[in-house]
């Protein structure tokens, strides 16, 4: 196209938008209408004409256009609108050297008159310029928590806890936190209540699974019991019928169970892994906890270092990105609901949330997630880090691993855009860690939490994941990025 047959205007908008103005001049119209009607000649059928052939008078008529009237359809002008758009707005871009993020479909043509010209507009979102301010001298440092005595015997507590049994009770009334089987009926005068009958009822006395007072009254039963009590209804229950009103229960104990701890001692430490006595189960434990405790101290220092960056950096963001963000949060939540056997209609519902409310409370966090990547991108080009393509095969071989079986994350592992999704979350990563080591060798004194691979004891590496399910193992922060994968594959397949 001739430079000379377009004029442009470019200027700035609000939250990192530019407005671009196209002035096209009669002939370049002309131009564009005459190519409209050779390709819509192509693709219309005309009695009479070749594909192709037919003049414009013959093809308007066909097309149901009436140039007198300009309300009525013009699928000719509108073909030159679409080619016109296409070709103008992406020239003046390029002269511009703008990184623009999305094209609108349409612009606002503010003129198209034949042998005058034409002219539009259009608003463009650009790639936000980022003002970086300090992201070094933070003031605050690493918090490392203290392992003590009753830390690991709290968790030699949860560990008892896990290998507890349930054994009949024989020797006392039922209490809180027994677990028993019940058989009952509620009723209203003479009259059974639907619903409230059961032969065989499986409860935990005192969790309130049942409607509010009618556990409190199976305390202190014994088995084969039977009593008689009346429980009202709350003002605010389900059935309007029972709202508010008493009914009167029957109910039996039929069984009457306790969970029953192990003893902390010598056989329970060779229950939990390979370990000879309770001190040496002791001693691995603080020795994990220690480890766990460095781990954390860390990521969570380096998770206050990108909120400082975050907040001294400065920029505007543009709606597509935030609206991006949003989608993607929106599909991490599908991921995760639906790996917990949830179907997200269901999450909704029960929630009582609509997706238009979701997008609404997602819109905050989406925006800080958007400005937390630019920044961290921006620090990753100052400070020039770099991932090689042994670094990106090598994540991507350990996702793989870690989705054997899911096709639309290996397709997506595969693509182009997903192999760049990968080195941006390792480019991101290795500039914070670029970052925190930076300070910790300014500050030797906390050189312990510099990030490794630490030792594992024998006993550690051949322990059954008891241990690891009570104290924890990192393995949150790894679902958490599956998930942002799934969900990026998941918008590659709508793209």
């Amino acid at each position: 196209m001739n430079k000379d047959a377009v004029k442009t205007d470019i200027r700035e908008g609000d939250r990192s938008t530019i407005v671009l103005e196209v002035e096209i001049t009669a002939q370049e119209l002309q131009r564009a209408i005459d190519e409209g009607v050779r390709h819509l000649a192509r693709r219309t059928r005309v009695p009479g004409f070749r594909p192709g052939k037919a003049p414009r008078q013959i093809l308007e008529r066909a097309l149901g256009t009436d140039r007198s009237d300009p309300d009525s359809p013009n699928p000719i002008h509108d073909e030159a609108r679409e080619h016109l758009y296409e070709r103008t707005v992406l020239q003046a871009l390029q002269e511009a050297d703008r990184d623009v993020l999305e094209l609108p479909r349409e612009p606002e043509w503010t003129s198209f008159t034949e042998g005058e010209g034409a002219a539009y507009r259009v608003t463009l979102a650009v790639r936000p310029e980022v003002k970086l301010g300090d992201y070094t001298g933070f003031p605050f440092t690493p918090q490392v928590d203290e392992v003590t005595d009753e830390h690991v015997e709290a968790v030699i507590d949860q560990l008892r806890d896990q290998q507890a049994v349930l054994v009949p009770v024989e020797d006392r009334p039922a209490q809180v936190d027994d677990y028993a089987v019940i058989s009952f009926e509620g009723r209203r005068g003479a009259r059974l209540v639907d619903g409230a009958q059961a032969e065989r009822f499986p409860l935990i006395i005192g969790k309130d699974r049942m409607v509010p007072g009618f556990e409190a009254n199976l305390i202190g039963m014994r088995e084969d019991e039977e009593r008689t009590f009346t429980v009202t209804f709350p003002e605010d229950y389900g059935e309007a019928e029972l709202a508010g009103q008493e009914v009167e229960f029957t109910a039996q104990l039929r069984e009457l169970r306790e969970r029953r701890l192990p003893d902390a001692d010598d056989d329970f430490a060779s229950l939990v892994g390979p370990y000879d006595d309770l001190a040496a189960l002791r001693v691995e434990l603080r020795s994990r906890m220690a480890v766990n405790a460095l781990d954390r101290a860390r990521h969570l220092f380096a998770d206050r270092v990108i909120e400082y960056a975050t907040a001294n950096a400065t920029l505007d963001l543009p709606d597509v990105l935030v609206e991006r963000e949003v989608e993607m949060m929106i599909d991490e939540l599908k991921v995760r609901t639906a790996q917990q056997g949830i179907r997200y209609e269901d999450y909704l519902r029960v929630t009582e949330k609509t997706e238009a409310s979701l997008r609404e409370e997602y819109r905050e966090p989406a925006e800080h997630r958007v400005k937390v990547l630019l920044v961290l991108g921006n620090i990753a080009d100052k400070e020039e880090v770099s991932i090689s393509d042994a670094e990106v095969e090598a994540e991507i071989a350990h996702l793989r691993a870690d989705e054997e079986g899911n096709r639309s994350v290996a397709d997506y592992l595969d693509s182009d855009r997903g192999r760049s999704y990968i080195r941006s979350q390792l480019r991101r990563s290795a500039v914070v860690e670029l970052i925190v080591d930076r300070w910790i060798e300014e500050h030797p004194e906390f050189a312990e939490v510099r990030h490794q691979h630490q030792p594992h004891t024998h006993q550690q590496d051949e322990a059954p994941n008891l241990i690891d399910e009570v104290i924890g193992d990192g393995g949150e922060e790894e679902d958490e990025e599956l998930a942002a994968i799934e969900a990026a594959a998941a918008e590659e397949a709508r793209a």
